[in-house]
């Protein structure tokens, strides 16, 4: 047992974990990960002597007067990534349009693709919307205390100021009255943007956060050489790590929390959690923390992911790092039309060493698969499996079936054995439920949480949001 107490104990190496970590190095911090993996979701990892990244993911936000620039820089880091032209590459029907950041550039494809007399009006309003909210810095939510609740009407009062009554309008309503009589093709694109960046679609969210995640590749997106872990590994590096090592129980006593593993016992004056909200109560043993963490609905929304590495010397077209393919129907136990593509760069030694790596990705319910019975499971894991294989093969023609080395999937039931969760992101946070959202603070003294089931959501940017919230939390 460890007899010495720590400052602060997080639990979980995931995107929200690994940077709250960073910024408080300077601590006596201990950061504890089940995986050997460092990065959750984002993680990398190595399969039949080929590396994968565990999500398609894309890294954005690495700019100026940005959360994710703001909070590398105070921890004195600087990753190892290089800029990406095109964003992300859509292809539908056929047809393809390129996200770039340039705007001019991509409105003048998109005039190609999804012609609309409104399109500029639309577009640019969503552009400007999503700059003024990254020029607001004062943003700000927690619960639990008169302090907090005082300091988050404040925030909103300024969000209000800024943005006025477009803060209260939803998502679907400004798309009818701007792209007004809007293909079905349309639509599934503009859809299939937001299932990227706020794992839902434009009928359950707002404007500003419609405007949000359709507007990242107006920012600059960037590859990761080495692989996303490579992030984390160079995050953490000062860091006291503690991989393979799960969290079993947390007590909570008079002046620390009592930590137990799988390996040993410690002591923190702080404890941070980087799990998801919903699964945090089979950590206590506390009925009232118990009580806490259950109020909070499990989110069933997953990733079906593929992992596949191909052979690099058949290959003569130039591969981008990132495309999205949009189908007409649904994919076999998706909840989604289309799927996401992260492609290793040619030159990246580690992630390209004899192949291309590449993670396709697409949404699914969780429970779905982690209800069926074992043939069930492996029969409709086989046949959504082939599905995307064979819709990917179509839509890259100089790619051929005996190009691919390896190829394996993963769903909920493969994410809560290496990462200890089922689903794959909170749920979109909009203006019915935004008093339900789990905020960095809780009830209890010194128990904080973080990641993307917390307030602000979803991905880099979003979690680094909430990231900096915390941080003030807990030096101010």
């Amino acid at each position: 047992m460890s007899t010495d107490i720590k400052d602060i104990a997080v639990v979980g190496s995931g995107i929200g974990g690994a940077l709250i970590s960073a910024l408080n190095k300077d601590k006596d911090l201990i950061l504890f990960e089940k995986d050997i993996n460092l990065g959750g979701c984002a993680s990398t990892f190595k399969k039949k002597g080929n590396y994968f990244n565990a999500g398609a993911t894309t890294f954005v936000g690495y700019e100026d007067n940005h959360p994710i620039k703001n909070i590398f820089d105070k921890a004195s880091f600087v990753p190892d990534i290089k800029k990406s032209e095109i964003a992300i590459r859509i292809i539908q029907n056929g047809k393809t349009l390129d996200r770039v950041k340039d705007f001019e550039e991509f409105l003048e494809n998109l005039n190609e693709i999804y012609p609309h007399k409104n399109n500029r009006i639309f577009w640019t309003k969503i552009r400007d919307l999503d700059a003024r909210f990254w020029q607001f810095k004062d943003l700000y939510f927690a619960k639990h205390s008169l302090s907090s609740y005082i300091k988050t009407i404040s925030s909103n009062l300024k969000l209000f100021s800024i943005f006025g009554f477009d803060i209260l309008k939803s998502a679907d309503s400004f798309i009818d009255e701007t792209l007004n009589d809007i293909t079905k093709e349309y639509k599934d694109f503009i859809n299939s943007q937001l299932l990227i960046t706020l794992q839902t679609t434009s009928n359950e969210v707002s404007l500003i956060s419609l405007a949000l995640g359709l507007s990242y590749p107006f920012h600059d997106v960037f590859y990761a050489n080495g692989g996303m872990g490579a992030i984390f590994d160079g995050l953490l590096k000062d860091i006291d790590v503690h991989s393979k090592e799960e969290i079993l129980n947390i007590k909570k006593e008079k002046d620390f929390f009592r930590i137990i593993s799988n390996k040993n016992e410690y002591k923190s004056k702080k404890v941070i959690l980087n799990s998801t909200a919903y699964d945090s109560s089979i950590l206590f043993d506390d009925e009232q923390i118990k009580k806490y963490y259950n109020s909070f609905s499990f989110s069933d929304q997953s990733a079906f992911v593929i992992y596949m590495s191909l052979k690099k010397e058949n290959i003569k077209e130039e591969l981008l790092h990132h495309y999205q393919i949009i189908l007409d129907e649904n994919i076999p136990n998706s909840i989604s039309n289309s799927f996401f593509i992260s492609i290793s760069s040619l030159d990246d030694k580690k992630m390209s060493s004899d192949s291309y790596s590449i993670t396709i990705s697409t949404h699914t319910k969780a429970l779905y698969w982690k209800n069926l019975l074992q043939e069930d499971y492996e029969k409709q894991k086989t046949l959504t499996q082939e599905f995307i294989v064979n819709e990917f093969l179509k839509n890259f023609t100089s790619i051929k079936k005996e190009d691919i080395k390896n190829c394996v999937s993963a769903t909920s039931k493969t994410f809560k054995r290496y990462i200890n969760r089922y689903n794959c992101g909170g749920k979109a946070i909009t203006i019915k439920n935004i008093l339900q959202t789990p905020s960095c603070n809780t009830p209890f003294e010194n128990l904080h949480n973080v990641g993307d089931t917390i307030f602000a959501g979803q991905g880099w940017p979003g979690i680094a949001l909430g990231v900096e919230i915390l941080n003030k939390e807990l030096n101010d």
